[in-house]
């Protein structure tokens, strides 16, 4: 708990035997009240090697997606009365050592949303990030900008805490079940004006570290402009679309 806030770590988790106890290691436990591993139909030892190490373990019989995976991380994290919630993929590309320092602009400062960076600072390429990558990254981030009118620096991060009212209020029932899920989140955050904060985090990409191929990184890419393309015509009340609506269908915990 910090500051009188329930802090709760969810990891949606793949194929992550071989770097989850790496992760958790480094979370910081006098700050964090619960970490929950969401296992979507792994194909390794990743519900093994969670519940050897403790962790709240939820197990998606069949495979539902990243966004899927997501979808249930944070309806069990309002379900176990969190206040802030911190996603962090468990194969070590982000380091855990961020979280209180993360934790700590949503309870004390003006932030609702605050995303671990991987291009402030300038640790992307020195981290590892394919070339092709971080040039899509930085042409879509523009882009994306463009068309929300926000200044993030990246909108691509696996790295993001948010306060419980976000995830109460977003209606991410709407939203994909696939990597596209990240950005429509992102876009649902901006249309409804909350306060989005960045802090630089450094990145590893090694072999363990998951990583979407090059055919599925162009059609998130085409899925991120649909997304982008969506927000801009909802800002010019040009069209409507059902991942904005605030009655939209959200998370029960």
């Amino acid at each position: 708990m910090f500051h009188q806030q329930r802090v709760v770590v969810v990891m949606p988790a793949y194929n992550a035997a071989r770097t989850l106890e790496r992760t958790v290691q480094e979370i910081p436990m006098d700050l964090v009240d619960e970490v929950v591993v969401t296992d979507d139909a792994s194909d390794d030892s990743t519900v093994a090697e969670a519940e050897r190490l403790g962790l709240r373990t939820l197990v998606h019989p069949q495979n539902r997606g990243y966004g899927g995976n997501q979808k249930t991380c944070y309806q069990e994290a309002l379900r176990l009365g969190a206040d802030i919630v911190v996603m962090l993929h468990p194969d070590y590309q982000y380091t855990p050592k961020l979280i209180p320092s993360m934790v700590g602009l949503l309870t004390d400062g003006p932030y609702d949303v605050v995303l671990g960076s991987r291009v402030l600072g300038g640790g992307a390429l020195r981290g590892g990030m394919p070339r092709y990558k971080y040039v899509a990254n930085r042409f879509l981030t523009a882009t994306q900008n463009l068309l929300s009118g926000a200044k993030l620096s990246e909108y691509h991060t696996g790295y993001r805490a948010f306060t419980r009212r976000v995830l109460e209020r977003l209606p991410l029932l709407e939203n994909s079940d696939d990597f596209v899920f990240d950005n429509q989140m992102l876009a649902q955050i901006l249309h409804q004006g909350f306060q989005i904060g960045e802090i630089s985090c450094p990145t590893a990409y090694f072999e363990d570290a998951s990583s979407i191929n090059f055919g599925r990184s162009v059609r998130y890419g085409v899925g991120v402009l649909g997304v982008s393309a969506l927000l801009f015509l909802q800002r010019l009340g040009l069209h409507e679309s059902s991942i904005f609506d605030p009655k939209g269908r959200k998370l029960e915990p």
